[in-house]
């Protein structure tokens, strides 16, 4: 580990924490830690707190940087990412186009995803999302690979081509205009609704462009957990069920 990069730590509890390594005390209520005793050392290395109490220190991944990350709007959820990517079959080297930054959780999914060959624009119309995303990417360490436009691609994409195009917007369909002409043969158009009235506004808008797509597809992604134990295995009497509606066009 090195000074200035983020690590995460764990307590006994499995309560987590990003910190920033550097010559610096840490209050928890296990205690106070000594960030600086951790440079140098390898990830796994365990630190005590002046309790005695111990953290183990891991590097983080994505899911721990969105997890701690500032939020504003509601984010993308990593059940409905995940199948975004997968369906879409987006690819290390891809080109992807973004509206509807937020807080910046899909930008980050979809940059770890397409690698340090790859570029994500994102649009996002509104200021204080902008800058919310703009400071999560930084975290994430993605800043050299996305690029943020504080626009509304409601007025029309500035770029001449992509692999595909993820939307988060209200209107999807005001963005089907310029993606025929933007996306590239093959690639995907998704759109992330929450409402059903969205997706059949979208469908409506749809018709005037069904030549240049293949037949659409409508998910919804639902996650039970279980709980596993000596005794018993059943299901979580909680789960993660509806948060949107996911629509996939792919361009002939």
């Amino acid at each position: 580990m090195k000074e200035g990069e983020r690590v995460l730590l764990v307590d006994k509890r499995g309560k987590r924490y990003l910190v920033k390594v550097e010559d610096r005390e840490f209050h928890t209520d296990l205690g106070i830690l000594k960030l600086g005793e951790l440079i140098g050392k390898p990830y796994g290395s365990r630190i005590e707190t002046h309790k005695g109490e111990t953290f183990v220190a891991l590097k983080p991944d994505i899911n721990d940087i969105i997890a701690k990350m500032k939020r504003g709007p509601q984010i993308v959820h990593p059940k409905d990412a995940g199948i975004i990517i997968a369906y879409a079959g987006i690819s290390p080297g891809d080109t992807v186009i973004e509206a509807g930054a937020g807080s910046g959780a899909l930008t980050i999914f979809l940059a770890n995803t397409v690698g340090p060959q790859g570029r994500v624009i994102s649009y996002e119309v509104r200021k204080d999302f902008y800058e919310i995303a703009k400071r999560n990417i930084e975290l994430a360490g993605f800043s050299e690979r996305v690029t943020l436009k504080n626009k509304n691609i409601y007025d029309g994409i500035d770029e001449e081509s992509a692999d595909h195009i993820v939307l988060d917007l209200p209107q999807p369909e005001n963005v089907l205009p310029y993606a025929v002409e933007v996306l590239r043969p093959g690639g995907y158009f998704v759109a992330y609704t929450p409402c059903m009235n969205q997706v059949h506004r979208f469908f409506q808008a749809f018709q005037e462009y069904r030549d240049h797509f293949m037949r659409p597809r409508v998910v919804e992604v639902l996650v039970r957990e279980h709980e596993v134990k000596k005794e018993c295995m059943r299901p979580k009497t909680t789960m993660l069920a509806h948060t949107g509606y996911i629509t996939f066009l792919r361009k002939l």
